[in-house]
């Protein structure tokens, strides 16, 4: 369910946006190379359960018009095994953590513009996790890195003060600290990969 609104979200907002321009030009005197932005992925934590607790914030700089460097600071938690794919398994109430995982961290990442506003971009992430059980205390501490590998769309707006980026995305949990064993148990055997995740990021120029 949640899952079919944030899909039907991007495919909105990129049907929106799609006749607007969507390049950059750096010989144009009002030609801004930073931004900063986050995603509407937070609007997750207006969820009635299992919220993400979910903040971002990006700073970036275009050091070229079709590389772009940013740094993204991101906090949140979840509730089950980011291996799960989309289906049954999804939201089954029997995947859930006994508990949840807390991360706090920061991402490097590095866009490539190709056509206009179309881009690729390589996301790495470096998270502290706190295991808390069902009783909100913590029982562990952990570590991962977390990368995504994105597809993307750039689209101004408001006369290219703001930005939105609909984008799908391949996750990675490219390495992990051990998991608690009633973590651990629920993970065993899921990808490490997860396909598919919808993006929706904005940002202002300066």
């Amino acid at each position: 369910m949640h899952t079919k609104k944030v899909v039907f979200i991007f495919m909105i907002s990129y049907v929106l946006a799609f006749k607007m321009q969507a390049q950059y030009d750096k010989t144009n005197p009002n030609y801004k190379e930073c931004f900063v932005g986050s995603t509407f992925a937070m609007l997750g934590n207006l969820l009635p359960t299992e919220k993400p607790d979910f903040i971002q914030l990006n700073i970036g700089y275009r050091i070229t018009e079709k590389d772009v460097i940013s740094i993204e600071f991101k906090t949140w938690k979840y509730y089950r095994s980011l291996g799960i794919p989309y289906g049954k398994e999804f939201t089954a109430p029997e995947e859930k953590f006994p508990g949840h995982i807390k991360e706090k961290g920061f991402a490097i990442v590095y866009q490539r513009f190709f056509w206009k506003g179309l881009y690729t971009g390589v996301h790495v992430m470096s998270a502290w996790q706190s295991f808390i059980n069902e009783e909100g205390n913590k029982i562990d501490d952990g570590f991962q890195v977390f990368n995504t590998y994105r597809l993307g769309y750039h689209f101004k707006l408001f006369k290219k003060a703001f930005f939105i980026e609909p984008s799908i995305a391949i996750t990675h949990r490219a390495y992990h600290t051990t998991m608690p064993d009633s973590f651990r148990v629920l993970d065993n055997g899921r990808s490490k990969f997860f396909f598919g995740e919808p993006g929706l990021h904005f940002g202002y120029n300066f």
